[in-house]
């Protein structure tokens, strides 16, 4: 039973984290100093993406999993839980790729967009 509840809040961990890569900009326009934990997380996740890595989220996740008698899963967070939602065929190394792309050139305009507002005052 802690072992599912464990898992399943590590589940939810691992959503906030993608999350705060997508959107934690805009806590960023709010809080300034924010951007030094913010910067480091979106480069985690392009980096993550773009080179096929296994967060390490995903195994513990799935070692919690097992103790529980579950069963784990094969590869990462979003090519279980996210991409089937978005992509029901599965994810390539071309939709990794550009999905890390995608995460740069979000964050990347958002964050111009808050350098241009922040010398404009």
């Amino acid at each position: 039973m802690l072992a599912k509840i464990l898992a399943d809040l590590v589940l939810l961990l691992h959503l906030a984290f993608i999350l705060f890569v997508l959107f934690g900009v805009f806590i960023v326009f709010k809080k300034h100093k924010m951007a030094w934990v913010h910067v480091p997380v979106v480069i985690w996740g392009i980096l993550i993406s773009l080179f096929r890595w296994v967060c390490p989220l995903t195994p513990l996740e799935n070692y919690f999993r097992m103790i529980a008698g579950e069963q784990g899963y094969e590869g990462g967070f979003i090519a279980n839980y996210i991409l089937p939602l978005v992509y029901p065929a599965g994810m390539t190394r071309e939709l990794a790729i550009s999905m890390g792309v995608f995460v740069l050139v979000w964050n990347g305009l958002l964050y111009f967009l808050l350098i241009y507002l922040i010398k404009k005052k």
